[in-house]
């Protein structure tokens, strides 16, 4: 067992992508993609989880088609300073594409995209991550589903299956977060202020 560091370690930036499609019929329901980290992770290893990762340097700086909606922007600024807010969607669309050859596009399209929650490693672990999920419609996704191999067994699951295995902590959490998000219109959506955080797990908003 490894011991927790006697300070916590600094989260480092972080974005997930939940990727949405409606089932192959009404009895399945709406449908997210996700994989299995592989065994040699040193974070979260054989769990289901959404295509993301690290926000990296180059991502402050990446070349876009179209920004985030303006609203979705707002509220990642609420935790970040304009130029993180810039890549974090930039970067959950490299890591779609690195990790499951599904594409918004190059230069990446992210008008489509809306911000849904955060969530943080708790202060115990000795790799932690500050990471902000966003969702986006398969409509606006092209390619062939193809993984790199860095997620194992990557299909769509109904959501509802995914909540019955045994998800990690932040995974189901954000999965609930959606779902709270599908009920929502359009117009709440874009109306929303506040942005719900999981930290420690438990949630708050900021």
């Amino acid at each position: 067992m490894t011991d927790a560091p006697a300070k916590p370690v600094t989260p480092r930036p972080a974005a997930s992508l939940l990727v949405l499609r409606r089932g192959p019929g009404k009895a399945t329901g709406p449908e997210v993609l996700m994989g299995v980290r592989g065994a040699g992770h040193k974070f979260m290893p054989n769990r289901l989880v959404f295509p993301g990762g690290a926000v990296d340097a180059a991502d402050h700086t990446a070349t876009l088609a179209t920004p985030p909606r303006p609203d979705v922007l707002r509220r990642l600024e609420r935790s970040a300073d304009p130029s993180l807010a810039r890549a974090i969607p930039i970067a959950a669309a490299r890591e779609l594409e690195e990790e499951t050859g599904l594409s918004l596009g190059s230069p990446p399209v992210l008008h489509g995209l809306d911000y849904l929650c955060r969530a943080v490693t708790p202060e115990a672990s000795p790799v932690r991550f500050d990471a902000r999920f966003l969702v986006v419609d398969a409509g606006h996704i092209g390619g062939t589903l193809a993984g790199s191999g860095e997620l194992e067994d990557l299909r769509w699951w109904g959501i509802e299956a995914a909540l019955a295995v045994d998800l990690a902590t932040a995974q189901r959490r954000v999965l609930e977060r959606l779902l709270l998000w599908m009920v929502m219109s359009e117009d709440e959506r874009r109306a929303q202020t506040e942005v719900a955080v999981l930290f420690n797990r438990a949630w708050a908003t900021e």
